[in-house]
């Protein structure tokens, strides 16, 4: 719904309840009402429930409770004032907020409320039950027009959402690692370079595997899974070898007999995008640790579908011992602060822009419209110079997508004029409605195992979004092969021309959590890259010398050159040194 449809519900459903409401015979209705008509759910009656049943030292029952979200209700009728306690069949005087939090106190550990809603149809108390000693939040049934985003907590699961791919992420992060330490004690060289370059590759391809199983993208489930267990233990290091090769070659270049001697290999699609390319990585033998791992708890105990693509990077963090996770700068950045930089850099404008286009009322104007803004978000081109395993260009793709998504099914309601279910923007044969591509990202990355990681968590984005577009619009959608992606280069940005990476004309958005290291850890060739980028003194050193400076306790060495713009900045304006 857009704000404009939700402010004209939230007035309706405000006038409709004003001055009335009884417990008994309105509390299901007036909720059911609330959330369908104000916030756009389709069946809000497979999302509360009512009556809850709660056992204290007699059987009693809550009002209202939503287990997504977890809030829990305690409505009572339109004439209480929920200021006053009220008679308890035990005989004790409970508040109607205190009323609630005991029943809580009853329910499991799990389904403990993050929050509290006192209501009386006419006065909604909000309870955080984070701070669940502060004065709730009031909101007046006649505010609700313009203050109803105050209750979006009640239908926002995205937090809980996100907070569940991050946990699925970790768990698959603890089984790369384990499968890494077990992979890696069956190299003859351990400690070379050679070694944990081709590990490093190994865990990639092997994750991509372990996901195109589970998310469908080979096309049948438990494809790698039995295709491996079928080669048993001493065959796994010659299947993964033929595996690669043949997801690596197009049907028409593969062993014409290929189906005869081997089916269960020949059924593997084609995969592109340089994935597979390289043939020269080393592939250890396999014992029966590394096999069950992989068969049993990597495959069969586990859904890589549901991993998040933004994090993807953090699923291999635990691959890499902290040294070369410090000298390559790889870390992972949260996807909360991720949105802290892109939303007011473009996203914010983006969403409302297309708020805007979908409140107008002539269908003709509106679809064209949202043409042009789908075709906007196509155009966009983005660079993070230090893009790590790419997690600033993930979750930006997959956020643009998801505005591409809602112009997809904007523009099938448009057109409702179709027969029901009839796909009706033009999409019949091998033409399809996404028009934002990976392409359009680009990133710059020193450490080649990050910039692979990069190139796979993008690939992984682009196979869950286009299943949503595939479920907005009703149809299947080929994802592979897959398109070759170089737009992530491997090299040092503070030495590479970022010209030769994406062109000026072209680049709409800089972005990124570049990497620091301070002045005493920093190696010999990062020092050079200082020296090169700054005048003396090493970076490590400017804040305490400028902070002197400002402060007016060091005179400035005059034989020192010229210092670059940001420091003489810092040195013009001592009186605002906390700000600068």
């Amino acid at each position: 719904m857009t704000d404009m449809e939700q402010r004209t519900s939230a007035r309706e459903f405000a006038a409709y309840w004003q001055s009335r409401g009884d417990e008994k015979q309105d509390t299901q209705t007036f909720w059911l009402s609330l959330l369908q008509k104000v916030f756009g759910l389709a069946e809000p009656e497979k999302y509360i429930s009512f009556e809850v049943r709660v056992k204290l030292d007699h059987t009693s029952f809550i009002d209202g409770y939503i287990h997504d979200t977890r809030v829990l209700i305690e409505q009572k009728s339109c004439d209480v004032d929920l200021n006053k306690g009220i008679r308890q069949s035990d005989g004790s005087m409970l508040t109607p907020f205190q009323q609630a939090r005991r029943y809580a106190g009853y329910l499991p550990h799990d389904q403990n409320p993050r929050w509290i809603i006192v209501c009386n149809f006419h006065e909604f108390r909000i309870h955080d039950m984070n701070r669940p000693n502060d004065p709730p939040e009031i909101l007046l049934l006649s505010a609700l027009e313009k203050e109803y985003s105050r209750l979006r907590f009640l239908v926002n699961t995205g937090d809980e959402h996100i907070h569940r791919e991050i946990a699925i992420s970790m768990q698959a992060g603890e089984l790369v690692g384990r499968l890494y330490d077990a992979l890696l004690r069956q190299y003859r060289d351990p400690g070379s370079d050679a070694t944990l370059r081709s590990l490093n590759m190994l865990c990639v391809r092997l994750v991509f595997c372990l996901y195109a199983e589970d998310a469908g993208v080979f096309g049948r489930p438990c494809m790698f899974h039995d295709y491996l267990q079928h080669h048993g233990v001493q065959g796994a290091r010659r299947a993964l070898r033929e595996l690669f090769r043949v997801l690596d070659q197009k049907p028409e270049e593969r062993d014409p007999y290929l189906a005869d001697d081997d089916p269960a290999l020949a059924a593997f699609p084609y995969v592109n995008g340089g994935l597979f390319s390289d043939a020269s990585i080393e592939i250890p033998p396999f014992n029966e640790e590394i096999f069950n791992l992989l068969l049993e708890d990597a495959s069969a105990g586990f859904d890589w579908s549901d991993i998040s693509p933004t994090i993807f990077g953090a699923v291999f963090e635990s691959t890499l011992n902290p040294e070369t996770r410090r000298s390559g700068g790889m870390h992972y950045t949260s996807i909360e602060n991720i949105h802290k930089v892109i939303d007011p850099l473009f996203l914010d404008g983006l969403r409302k822009e297309l708020d805007e286009i979908r409140e107008i009322s002539v269908v003709r104007t509106r679809t064209a419209k949202l043409k042009a803004f789908q075709a906007k978000l196509a155009e966009l081109t983005f660079l993070d110079p230090a893009c790590g395993s790419g997690n600033f260009l993930t979750e930006t793709y997959i956020s643009l997508r998801r505005l591409e998504n809602e112009v997809i099914r904007s523009l099938i309601d448009a057109q409702k004029g179709a027969a029901a279910g009839q796909i009706v923007m033009g999409l019949e044969g091998d033409l399809t409605p996404i028009m934002v591509s990976i392409q359009q990202f680009y990133g710059i990355e020193i450490n080649d195992f990050a910039a692979t990681v990069a190139k796979t968590a993008l690939w992984i984005a682009e196979s869950q979004m286009m299943k949503q577009t595939e479920d907005i619009v009703h149809m299947n959608i080929e994802f592979l092969p897959l398109k070759s992606y170089v737009n992530i280069v491997e090299g040092n940005a503070l030495r590479l021309d970022w010209a030769e990476v994406v062109p000026k004309d072209r680049l709409d958005y800089i972005m990124g959590n570049p990497p620091f290291v301070g002045a005493r850890l920093m190696g010999a060739e990062q020092k050079a890259d200082v020296n090169l980028t700054f005048a003396p003194p090493p970076v490590g050193k400017m804040w305490e010398i400028w902070t002197m400076y400002a402060a007016g306790t060091k005179k400035q060495q005059t034989s020192w050159p010229e210092p670059p713009s940001g420091q003489r900045l810092f040195q013009q304006i001592p009186s605002r040194r906390a700000s600068a």
